[in-house]
């Protein structure tokens, strides 16, 4: 170690890695065992930089890819992604990649002599983005790289955060690592970056680093380190880790403020600092930056202000350019900048701040009347890069005030995140150009059209983006100068995202005002017809949206284009399916099953799946079966994750109706959990949820699932969506003798099926409207409406009404003198619903039917068949349904079968010890809910071990319960279980 002699002034080093062996070890174990996914966290300065620094210092062996995000609101779609590639020295044209790579070209223009050609374009935004996703996946494992890093993922766009989430689906051996740096509390609790260790595939190794502050005497190392490892005064050590907190940057930032002050000096063998009197550290980092920046010469002060207006790498020129220096003095003063430890440089001759939190100190302290020049020659130097970073001159030019380029520009980054996928990104861009800037009709005509077709690709739900473009779209209308035509192609796609957003009315008049001036358009004027024949969210009748489907029929012939042809097709048939039109399949007839390109074959795939729910819907469940294999076989094999949700979800609504029922209850589950941001998926995979619910006797849960959906079905203005949910409540409020609120539930969904002259929709609501009524006594509003209901199925076709109008019909019998008739009418409808096979409707039709038989006198064929219906309904899973039907049968005199109910075989017609425990508090008098505080179950478990209890010993209250279990001394009973002797 050096002599130094008192007072010597000090030599600043950077500083040594310091307080963070625990951190490096974990980082490196979880690396070792690749596939990782590792995220590290800290607040700004606490060292998340320095510690991925040491790590690929000692991992040599490793390729990686390295980016950090920059903190640009305007920043380019998977632009920490693409900026990574960027930095390898590997030609891409010897890499093999298939024709896949040409999704490429919109983020690689410079690569275009090396990519296979461009593939044809989506327009569903999420299709685009999974295809990009997998070709930069495909270009990772060609590569080779071991490891993708990337620093402020706090600052990501949406996309890229999609990408990695992407990356950590398709992990496996030979897989990239991932290893991300961020801040948390700059992280909102949805954040997609949250779910990248929430559930990790198997073979994946998942850490979480969090750095926090250095202690006291790590805070003195560092210092030491700083000062040519000297030791420091415990009094200097006490007053910088109070002063900073221990955050290694602020220590970093303090002393070499304080060196610059020459307020630390070298006294009896360490460093000390001068009295409290003598000096005040600032107390923030901020204004000890500032202070260290205003030490410097103008022309480091200079392209320090530069490098911080220009954000992100940047090269010598843009920052000498920016900076209005000449390159000698802008060089100058970029290196006494690094030698100051402020900027950092790279191998490509690029410079940025060692710390955003340092670009952002001198960034805020640039005056404002200075930041509008600067960032317009940020602006200029920028245009001459190939290629055109896009993104960030539209940044530039829109804080300079340079409308035009910014409009300009801004249009090309959306082009560029359209084609990325990124519609939000894109939509964004252009909605803050039309509410912003003052542009000419017809350039505010063309964004609010992208603007509005963008949207309409985003396949979010209703948020504050589409609530902005909808305003903004509202506004061009509301402007000057536009024509007709430019009217038109605005109103076009503002109409659709209206229906998105349950604005019938206002959808349906934008639609008809876009319809009249989009001649010069068919392809278009035909979309916007289709639209106004799909019968959602409207309260046309069904003849109004049969018109505008033929309409469109009429304009889709001469339409040049075959995928559009086919799109309009597609749409059309599953439009007169949804109507019940029998018309419908002669279109379905038409549709090819495969396609010649991957956007054919997607759009093929989400025809054939919109095919198959309206198959399901008609109860054709053998024509769903085969168009919803066609649709996963296509998504499957484009890897379309969003079709293939589409299509799980109506194959588990089919096995629901078949009666397949196995395992199901836990497909609908994770089908709702993993669409939760999709409303109509994650509301069926709810609904689903709730029926199996229902059917196991979970009422108390199969009402609030039910309510749910209805409720968010109602808001979204999906009206064909509330009539199930509607129809199942009544059935449970009806069981509990609420005949009131039973026919209130059911009042608005008839209402919507009369009123659009769509029978089809009310085959779930109708039996138990019709139901009710009767329960209500009001026989003849009961009988009216089973007579409209047939009416209504008049020419259609379609199975599941036609059974549905059968169970009317025999509630109509039911209701009338000759219980035998009932027996047979009951017996006609479940025969139509096993036709389809619709086996759980069936049966609870042949309950109706044996106790029809009850009343007819026909006593041993009534128990018989609810006999048979009990031990059917067991096995399906309607334990709920058997339960009622077992009590039927005790009620009539009948035998109940002893079923398994799984769990510990047995015990027969013995209590178990856990039915013991409970029959126990009963006769001490507990309720339920005390028995499951007593005994730590569920409420639902103590109510099903009672229930077994009492069909047991053969009783139907607790205190017939209490009163003959004493009596038989059944709670003496040693035995594990115990019966009546």
């Amino acid at each position: 170690m050096a002599n130094r002699s008192d007072a010597t002034s000090p030599v600043i080093s950077t500083p040594h890695f310091v307080g963070r062996d625990h951190e490096l070890a974990a980082l490196r174990d979880a690396v070792s065992r690749p596939p990782a996914i590792v995220l590290v966290e800290g607040e700004a300065g606490i060292g998340k930089s320095r510690l991925l620094q040491e790590w690929l210092a000692g991992a040599p062996t490793l390729t990686a890819l390295v980016s950090v995000c920059p903190p640009l609101r305007e920043s380019l779609t998977l632009g920490p992604i693409v900026d990574a590639f960027r930095g390898i020295d590997r030609l891409v044209a010897g890499l093999g990649l298939t024709d896949l790579a040409g999704a490429l070209r919109p983020l690689f223009p410079e690569w275009s002599g090396d990519l296979p050609p461009a593939l044809e374009p989506l327009d569903d935004a999420k299709a685009a983005r999974h295809r990009l996703f997998r070709a930069l996946d495909e270009l990772l494992r060609a590569l080779g790289v071991d490891v993708l890093v990337l620093e402020d993922a706090h600052w990501a766009d949406e996309v890229t955060l999609e990408f990695l989430l992407f990356l950590t689906s398709r992990q496996r051996s030979d897989g990239p690592s991932l290893v991300i740096s961020y801040r948390p509390e700059e992280v909102d609790a949805g954040s997609l970056l949250l779910r990248l260790t929430s559930r990790l595939p198997v073979g994946v190794t998942g850490a979480r680093i969090a750095l926090g502050s250095v202690d006291r005497d790590e805070t003195a190392s560092l210092v030491s380190s700083m000062l040519g490892g000297e030791p420091i005064s415990d009094a200097f050590r006490t007053f910088l880790h109070e002063r900073t907190g221990g955050v290694p940057l602020a220590i970093e930032e303090s002393v070499r403020l304080m060196c610059d002050r020459a307020d630390i000096v070298f006294r009896d063998g360490q460093w000390v600092r001068l009295a409290l009197t003598e000096l005040q550290v600032p107390p923030t980092v901020r204004d000890s930056i500032r202070e260290r920046v205003d030490r410097l010469a103008p022309a480091a002060q200079q392209t320090l202000r530069a490098a911080a207006v220009l954000a992100e790498w940047a090269s010598e020129a843009a920052i000498a350019a920016t900076a209005g220096l000449p390159p000698e003095e802008a060089r100058a003063g970029i290196a006494e900048a690094a030698d100051a430890r402020i900027l950092s440089g790279d191998d490509r001759g690029r410079w940025r701040f060692r710390h955003m939190l340092v670009a952002t100190a001198v960034y805020e302290a640039v005056a404002r009347t200075d930041r509008g020049l600067l960032h317009r020659r940020a602006g200029e130097a920028l245009e001459s890069v190939d290629p055109p970073p896009v993104a960030r001159l539209a940044h530039h030019f829109r804080e300079a005030g340079e409308t035009g380029s910014w409009a300009r520009y801004a249009e090309q980054a959306a082009a560029q995140s359209l084609a990325s996928g990124d519609n939000t990104a894109a939509v964004l861009m252009i909605v803050d150009l039309l509410t912003e800037t003052a542009l000419p009709p017809a350039d505010r005509a063309r964004l609010a059209r992208t603007a509005g077709l963008a949207a309409l690709g985003r396949r979010e739900p209703v948020d504050e983006v589409y609530h902005r473009v909808v305003r903004g779209l509202r506004a061009v209308l509301d402007s000057p100068g536009l024509s007709a035509r430019e009217q038109a192609e605005v109103r076009n796609p503002l109409g659709r995202l209206l229906i998105t957003g349950g604005e019938a009315a206002a959808a349906r008049m934008e639609l008809e005002r876009a319809v009249a001036d989009l001649g010069h358009d068919p392809a278009e004027a035909a979309k916007a017809m289709t639209y106004l024949g799909w019968a959602y969210g409207s309260p046309w009748p069904a003849s109004t949206h049969r018109r505008w489907l033929r309409r469109a029929a009429d304009l889709a012939a001469d339409i040049e284009s075959p995928a559009v042809r086919l799109n309009l097709t597609g749409n059309r048939a599953a439009a007169f399916l949804m109507l019940g039109d029998d018309e419908a399949w002669e279109v379905v007839a038409e549709l090819p099953f495969d396609g010649e390109s991957a956007p054919e074959r997607l759009d093929v795939a989400r025809i054939h799946t919109n095919i198959g729910t309206g198959a399901v819907m008609w109860g054709r469940y053998a024509d769903a079966e085969r168009h919803l294999a066609v649709a996963l076989r296509l998504a499957d094999a484009e890897e379309s994750s969003r079709l293939r949700y589409n299509v799980q979800l109506e194959l588990a609504n089919l096995d629901w109706f078949r009666g397949r029922w196995e395992g199901l209850a836990e497909r609908s589950a994770a089908l709702a959990e993993a669409n939760a941001d999709r409303p109509a998926i994650h509301l069926a995979g709810v609904r689903l949820t709730a029926r199996l619910a229902a059917a196991a006797g979970r009422r108390r849960e199969a009402e609030e699932q039910f309510r749910y959906v209805l409720e968010e079905a109602t808001r979204l203005g999906a009206a064909d969506d509330v009539t199930e949910p509607a129809a199942e409540l009544a059935r449970l409020w009806l069981a509990d003798g609420d005949i009131e609120r039973a026919l209130q539930i059911t009042d608005a969904p008839l209402r919507t099926v009369r009123e659009k002259g769509i029978w089809l929709w009310a085959t779930d609501v109708a039996p138990a409207r019709v139901e009710t009524l009767f329960a209500a006594g009001d026989a003849d509003a009961a009988r009216a409406l089973t007579e409209e209901f047939g009416r209504g199925l008049r020419g259609h076709t379609a199975p599941a009404p036609r059974a549905a109008l059968a169970l009317c019909r025999a509630h109509v019998a039911a209701a009338g003198d000759d219980p035998a008739e009932a027996a047979s009418a009951y017996a006609r409808a479940a025969r139509a619903w096993g036709a389809l096979p619709r086996p759980y409707d069936a049966l609870r039709a042949r309950e109706s039917q044996a106790v029809a038989l009850l009343a007819a006198g026909q006593v041993a064929e009534g128990r018989q068949l609810l006999s048979v219906q009990y031990e059917e309904l067991f096995r399906l899973g309607a334990r709920g349904d058997a339960d009622r039907v077992a009590q039927r049968l005790r009620e009539h005199g009948g035998d109940v079968p002893r079923l398994w109910r799984g769990g510990r075989k047995g015990y027969g017609d013995r209590l178990s010890p856990r039915e013991l425990e409970v029959v126990r508090l009963v006769v001490d008098g507990r309720t339920n809910r005390q028995i499951s505080e007593i005994l730590a179950k569920s409420p639902a478990t103590v109510d099903q071990q009672l229930r077994s209890a009492m069909r047991k010993v053969d009783v139907t209250s607790r205190t017939a319960l209490a009163v003959k279990v004493t009596e038989a001394g059944m709670l003496d009973d040693d035995d594990p279980g115990a019966t009546l002797s």
